[in-house]
This record gives C-alpha cells, structure tokens and sequence, in this order.
C-alpha cells in the first residue's frame, strides 16, 4: 500500500537554505536513480517534440541533463519547466540555449493552466499525490498531449533500502527525510495505469527502470 506523507522540500521556501541544499542533493540522487538516463532512453521512441513541458521541473537541472542526451536528434525544442516557482538559474537557460533548445519557465499550479505541450515529462513528481488526485493530474495530462513519461520512485525493499543510506552521501535532513517517504509514496505494478483515462485511445507501459525508479509512459493512437 501506498503511505503519503508531506516532503520537507514542498514545504520548506524556495530560498531557504536547507530547501537550496536538498535540491543540490537531488541532483545527485537524480544520477545515481539515473532518472536522466532512463526518460532519455524512454524519450528517444517518441517522434521529435516541438513542446515539452516537465512537471514539477523545479530549476531545470533535471530536464537538461535529458536534454543533453537528446539534443542531437531533437533540435530547436521549447523546453517548459513547470512549478510553483520560476527558479530556473540563468546559467541553466544559457545551458539550454547551447544546445539549441529555448527554455521557458511555466508558473502555477499543476492543476491550475496545465499547458499544452507535444511530451508533458514528470520526474518524481506522481508520488507527491493520493489516488483521487493523481487521477484528476492524470486525466488533465491526457487532455493536453500525446506522449507522456514520468519516472518515479520504485515501492519496494531495495528503494527503500537505497533511501535509508543517501545520508552516506552527504546529504541533509531535508533529503534524508524525503528520500524515504518518497519510497513509501511510490508506485509498483500497474498503479499509474490504473489512473489514466480507459477511453481505449491509448497505449500505457509500465514497469521497473532499474536500479529505483518506476517508469510510466502512455502514448495517443493517431
């Protein structure tokens, strides 16, 4: 069963100083879940986008290190990071536009102005929500796209297990709490499927992405 409990870094503000050094620490936890890799790899089966948008993008670092890996083969994309806050440094939309891509930022509420994009992208954001939620998100995502990714964390032992060692790394008591409740809050199975729209309109993956992460994607019959 699915455990939901509030993560410190939703509720901490953006500038607080313990908040700046989680997301530091999740850019490590990021690598080491190789999340970049696997949407990278999950992505590159899907036709060039001229629009992605990635919910809960925080300050970017995420979706540009999966750009960094498609680049090459999708020129000239408009990169929307969607959150609460516009923290996407400078220096990572100078980044963006080295690699040909324009990086927007998308502020407001996942419920709230979702937009329309060709790839909407979530990376570890699905498990911050109860099944009535996340099928409401999941519905309006539907409504605005054709292919839709989203890497989360993997309910079970060997996560958890990993999520119990992360403060071995260095991090702070913000991460080391939410690693663990991630965990809990995460997806196994096919609970992400059993959310989206059943309007037989789609085709739905769903699985483990080794070493942590759960893997979702759901792409539109055209």
């Amino acid at each position: 069963m699915r455990v939901l409990t509030p993560e410190l870094l939703d509720i901490l503000p953006a500038g607080d100083p313990r908040a700046i050094r989680s997301r530091r620490d999740l850019v490590l936890i990021n690598r080491i879940m190789r999340q970049p890799a696997i949407m990278a790899r999950t992505l590159r089966a899907f036709p060039p986008p001229r629009t992605l948008a990635d919910l809960g993008g925080g300050d970017g670092r995420f979706l540009l290190a999966v750009a960094r890996r498609l680049a090459k083969r999708w020129p000239g994309v408009t990169a929307l990071i969607c959150d609460r806050q516009d923290i996407v440094a400078p220096e990572t939309r100078a980044a963006f536009q080295a690699l040909g891509w324009n990086c927007e930022a998308h502020v407001g509420d996942v419920f709230d102005g979702l937009p329309q994009a060709d790839i909407i992208t979530a990376n570890l954001v699905l498990h911050h929500f109860d099944d009535a939620a996340l099928t409401r998100l999941l519905s309006a995502i539907a409504a605005r796209t054709n292919h839709f990714v989203a890497c989360e964390p993997r309910r079970g032992w060997f996560a958890l297990a990993g999520a119990h060692l992360v403060g071995l790394l260095g991090c702070n008591d913000v991460t080391r709490h939410d690693a663990v409740v991630s965990v809990q809050a995460g997806f196994a199975a096919k609970d992400l499927s059993q959310h989206w729209p059943q309007d037989g309109r789609w085709s739905l993956d769903e699985g483990a992405g080794f070493p942590f992460s759960h893997v979702f994607q759901a792409r539109r019959h055209v």
